[in-house]
């Protein structure tokens, strides 16, 4: 019986995760397996990361499982997380997972592949710096936004207690990395600290949270306009938190950060959030081209330098762009490279040749909780880029996750998950507390 060409594609975010829905209603089962290789069981779309870790969002409700999401696309889910790859005979190798008992869940496996799409995502860049790794909290994925959010309600508590004794009692944050991350996370705090009162802690509001922002550039949000950046940073100096730019963090450790100039902000959570650079694989990626920043190399078709067979997507991927610095590692990235991924793919297992990735920048939003959003998009009826702010931006940012609902769930079912969105909004609390 012959066997069966086989795609894998390992990562689920947003790019693998559109990318299998589209291979897997295109080719179907009888003559190709699509198989998706992730080491979670569910998906979350990274850029709603600080609105699970403030607790406006509750991941269960906006997860998308794979096992059933694949049942419905045709494609395979495998529960796995890449160890190597052995180009020769055309396999990955998945590392076992254990559990913290010491188990083992599932045994190391080998995956055999006729085309492999690497999309397993970036991480925060430390840069090397001492303490980041061991007294940082990152958003990287919904296990570390939900660790983030049970310390920040522990802290909140202790400091709704301490209040009848302690006026100065805080709850005091430091956030590394003004980008869209640090930025929309230091607001939505504000947003669930205003909350927090009617939850319960009845002590608690917004003047026992001291958030501050850390950049070490000249401004925050560098891929807006400077004075949709400066509009933003005043936002931010409104609600109470501390900006400071040009900031350069040198160690950090469990009670606070370090600055260059001596200086030291005490701090009870520290949140890392600067830079994006590829994922350690625990192996080898068997001579495929990396970046310094860990990145895997890929021509303009989105294949490897090296193997023409596989190609590399998203945050793990460092993409050229004829006429500046690489493709930006963005969530509209991934999802326009998956459509580029799939039309080459379609085009090699036909004979034809591959064309080339590109990107097309639709602009960038962020979103300062329900206080404020700004952003720029690309409007050909205006010539050019167009800023924007106030309630457009914010429909435009709303659109963002209601276009990758389509994506990765088809049209009718994206629509209908948007209506429900719309009710829940109504009878859903406003706040996740346990």
């Amino acid at each position: 019986m012959k066997k069966k060409t086989q795609i894998v594609v390992v990562g689920g975010g947003a790019g693998g995760l559109p990318l299998v829905r589209r291979l897997g209603a295109y080719f179907g089962r009888e003559l190709y397996d699509i198989i998706l290789v992730d080491r979670s069981r569910s998906h979350i779309w990274k850029p709603l990361l600080h609105e699970v870790a403030a607790g406006s969002l509750d991941a269960n409700m906006d997860e998308i499982g794979y096992g059933g999401h694949g049942v419905r696309w045709g494609y395979r889910f495998f529960y796995g997380s890449l160890e190597s790859i052995n180009r020769e005979n055309q396999q990955i190798i998945t590392a076992p997972f254990i559990d913290e008992d010491g188990r083992e869940i599932v045994a190391r496996h080998t995956i055999r592949y006729d085309y492999l799409v690497l999309a397993y995502g970036g991480v925060s860049n430390d840069f090397g710096i001492p303490g980041v790794r061991d007294h940082c909290l990152f958003l990287e994925n919904r296990d570390q936004a939900e660790a983030f959010r049970q310390k920040l309600l522990n802290q909140c508590f202790r400091v709704s207690h301490l209040a009848g004794t302690d006026g100065d009692a805080r709850v005091r944050i430091c956030i590394i990395g003004g980008g869209a991350t640090g930025v929309e996370l230091a607001a939505e705090l504000y947003n669930a600290a205003k909350g927090l009162r009617d939850y319960g802690l009845e002590v608690f509001d917004e003047s026992r949270l001291e958030v501050t922002l850390l950049e070490a550039g000249p401004r925050i949000l560098p891929a807006l306009p400077e004075d949709l950046a400066q509009a933003a940073h005043e936002e931010l100096e409104a609600l109470g938190v501390r900006v400071q730019v040009g900031t350069m963090v040198t160690g950090i450790d469990g009670t606070g950060v370090a600055i260059k100039d001596g200086d030291r902000i005490e701090a009870d959570l520290r949140v890392w959030a600067a830079g994006v650079k590829g994922a350690t694989i625990a192996g080898s990626l068997d001579g495929l081209e990396l970046t310094r920043s860990n990145q895997i190399q890929v021509r303009s078709t989105l294949q490897t330098t090296v193997d023409d067979r596989i190609f590399a997507i998203g945050d793990c991927c460092s993409c050229p762009q004829p006429d500046g610095p690489p493709v930006p590692p963005r969530a509209q990235s991934a999802n326009q490279m998956a459509a580029t991924v799939f039309e080459n793919i379609r085009s090699l297992i036909a004979g034809m040749t591959p064309k080339p990735f590109v990107y097309r920048d639709k602009g960038s939003l962020v979103s300062l909780s329900r206080f404020s959003t700004v952003g720029s998009l690309m409007g050909n009826l205006v010539g050019g880029r167009m800023a924007i702010e106030g309630r457009l931006a914010r429909l435009a940012y709303m659109s963002l996750y209601r276009l990758h609902l389509i994506a990765v769930h088809g049209w009718l079912k994206g629509l209908g998950l948007i209506a429900v969105g719309h009710i829940n909004q109504v009878i859903r609390p406003k706040l996740k507390l346990h």
